[in-house]
């Protein structure tokens, strides 16, 4: 393909904010197309110059989902590869301004709570809630918690402590310990050949996900409080006074596909959900993984370059395999409380978050602090996790305070288990 060709598909000029790809312009990248129209030698070009393989297109998806619907079980493997690579790269990359952050930031104790929701009577009852501490000394972190991860497939529970030492070659600066098993996991090992492969099996079996947190319409306007002498709500969280405002115009929008699914992967996965809201462990069921082989290619496409170049910006038609997708629209309505006495900056919160974003629902928190939101610090607010789940987070204490180093090391008699946390 000449370059001439490549920049109308990929429109990808003056879309990047703070480093990342803005998906509301972009139609698709000459990656998306090499992997929809099953040309793998451009694919395997396009990843030896390291396209990005987690940007998105115009309707939330990745080239990997495209792949993954595709179904050509190589070239999923050599995006899921790449995409790793790419994300040990960008924190690499982050890490000298990062510990700068770090340094120039006081020792201090922080604690919050997660309390997960959903407007799902059976989902409500397997959803788990949180308390969270976090120690900041120098350029070192930990985080104290029973929650290490959460999807709306399972949650992982324990007594667990992720530790970043900023002192630490990159390869070792960040820990999770099992504190009951005594054992500890590096984030961002390198995967053995085979939990890449059953890591693939997973994604050729399971429907492909989109979901974004649309905030184009979003406005607070204060809440009040009170039946005859309506007054602005001002009440204190924790030990802050805050005031309080309500939440418009949040809007998440999600897809769900599943046209490289079988019926009987279907059935199967239905019968994983109907076992979770009945209050099982997916862990404790007997769903062996099947190597799963690659999928018969879709029909030839037949749609011309001019026909594609020119229709509408985010209106390319599709070039894959025909979609069988489910969409849908959920205005959520929320609260946050923002006060003018928490001692922390947002600014500050967004570099500790960033440090500890490999905890997916700590990223979700990080995207929501990123708005524009009303002056002060959001000590108590409600945030979308998946389209049935929301999240209450409040923060309840912070102090400048200074610890014992150890709390920052592993312990002696703790042993390394890298598979402890495959999900990390």
């Amino acid at each position: 393909m000449r370059k001439r060709n490549i920049e109308p598909a990929g429109q990808i000029e003056n879309t990047k904010q703070d480093g990342r790809f803005n998906p509301q312009y972009i139609r698709n990248t000459p990656l998306h197309l090499a992997v929809m129209l099953g040309n793998k030698e451009c694919a395997h070009l396009l990843l030896a110059h390291n396209a990005p393989v987690k940007v998105k297109n115009a309707q939330g998806w990745s080239p990997l989902a495209e792949a993954i619907s595709y179904g050509d079980r190589q070239m999923i493997t050599a995006l899921l590869r790449k995409l790793k690579q790419q994300s040990r790269e960008s924190v690499e990359e982050k890490r000298p301004r990062l510990l700068k952050a770090l340094k120039e930031l006081g020792d201090f104790y922080l604690e919050l709570h997660w309390d997960f929701q959903s407007w799902v009577p059976l989902l409500s009852r397997i959803l788990p809630s949180d308390a969270c501490k976090i120690y900041k000394q120098g350029i070192n972190i930990r985080l104290d918690t029973t929650l290490i991860d959460f999807t709306d497939m399972k949650c992982q529970r324990g007594d667990l402590s992720f530790i970043f030492n900023g002192d630490a070659a990159p390869s070792e600066s960040f820990v999770v310990l099992d504190n009951e098993q005594k054992v500890y996991q590096r984030i961002h090992h390198e995967e053995s050949e085979m939990e890449t492969e059953e890591e693939v099996d997973i994604l050729m079996s399971s429907d492909i996900y989109s979901a974004t947190l649309s905030t184009k319409s979003i406005s607070f306007t204060r809440a009040q409080t009170g039946w005859l002498f309506r007054e602005d709500k001002t009440e204190r969280v924790g030990n802050f006074l805050a005031d309080f405002y309500l939440v418009n115009g949040l809007v998440l929008e999600s897809r769900k596909r599943r046209e490289h699914l079988s019926e009987e992967d279907i059935l199967r996965n239905k019968a994983i959900m109907e076992s979770l809201s009945k209050g099982g462990n997916i862990m404790e069921q007997n769903f062996e993984p099947i190597r799963r082989q690659s999928l018969t290619p879709p029909p030839q496409n037949t749609i011309t370059w001019e026909e594609y170049i020119s229709a509408e910006n985010g209106k390319a038609p599709h070039l894959g395999r025909e979609l069988v997708c489910k969409e849908s629209k959920k205005t959520f309505k929320a609260t946050i409380a923002m006060s003018q006495e928490f001692p922390l900056r947002i600014e500050l919160l967004l570099n500790v978050l960033e440090v500890i974003a490999p905890f997916k629902h700590f990223n979700k928190l990080r995207e929501f602090v990123q708005m524009k939101l009303p002056p002060g610090f959001p000590v108590k607010l409600d945030i979308p996790v998946f389209p049935t789940i929301t999240a209450t987070v409040t923060f309840q204490e912070f102090r400048y305070d200074e610890f014992d180093g150890s709390i920052f090391a592993i312990p002696d008699d703790y042993k390394e288990d890298p598979s402890r946390f495959p999900d990390l």
